[in-house]
């Protein structure tokens, strides 16, 4: 197969939820001799990229978004081994990402993990529904440079204001940057709660991320 077909068929196993043929695919890539990062990037995150567009547009339901979502992470691990076994390069950073407390959505996080990581950032994902002393207890452990969190819902966005409250309470906002997303969360929003950064998307985060740790 061409890269060209490989990043199609990628596409198209996101967008109709099947998880057996993307992780042949996968396997199918890295056999070929395909860079795993472009596979994820132009094939599989672009799939999911359209996928929240069907969604957004109302032709696609959340049930159909999530069954996509664990197709890309399913997929994503394959290629991910094989990114963490090539590497060579020393780490740029360590980011500690988090969907907050009360908040069971995770779709979009995965992709922001592996393109993280994809730039030589060592990422700790903590998953959803996290609490704010959990994940500061894990930056404090893993000396992460990057905290990052992820609100899908209004109802769990203030837990990334909670988050910066706790920092400051205890006198460690100096200590960590920090990074906001989720569908409800702007950039005014981030200004308002005292973040370092807002990401609108994955390709975003990855952007933000680097230019944080070339400040520290």
């Amino acid at each position: 197969m061409s890269i060209e077909d490989i990043f199609l068929e990628a596409r198209e196993t996101i967008l109709q939820c099947d998880q057996e043929r993307a992780v042949r695919l996968a396997e199918r890539a890295l056999a070929e001799g395909y860079d795993p990062v472009e596979v994820i990037s132009s094939g599989f995150s672009y799939g999911i990229r359209q996928m929240g567009e069907l969604f957004g547009r109302g032709e696609v339901f959340l049930p159909q978004l999530i069954m996509s979502s664990e197709v890309m992470k399913a997929a994503v691990q394959i290629l991910d081994a094989a990114i963490i076994q090539g590497e060579t390069t020393q780490y740029k950073g360590t980011i500690v990402i988090a969907t907050v407390e009360g908040d069971v959505h995770d779709i979009g996080k995965g992709i922001v993990v592996s393109l993280l990581k994809t730039q030589g950032i060592q990422v700790y994902d903590m998953g959803r529904d996290v609490s704010n002393v959990k994940i500061i207890e894990k930056a404090l452990e893993v000396k992460a440079d990057i905290i990052g969190t992820s609100a899908l819902l209004t109802t769990t966005l203030m837990s990334q204001k909670k988050l910066e409250d706790e920092l400051r309470k205890n006198g460690l906002r100096d200590q960590f940057k920090t990074m906001v997303g989720g569908a409800p969360a702007t950039q005014r929003w981030a200004d308002r709660i005292g973040a370092d950064a807002y990401a609108e998307d994955a390709a975003e985060a990855v952007t933000k991320a680097l230019l944080l740790l070339n400040r520290t």
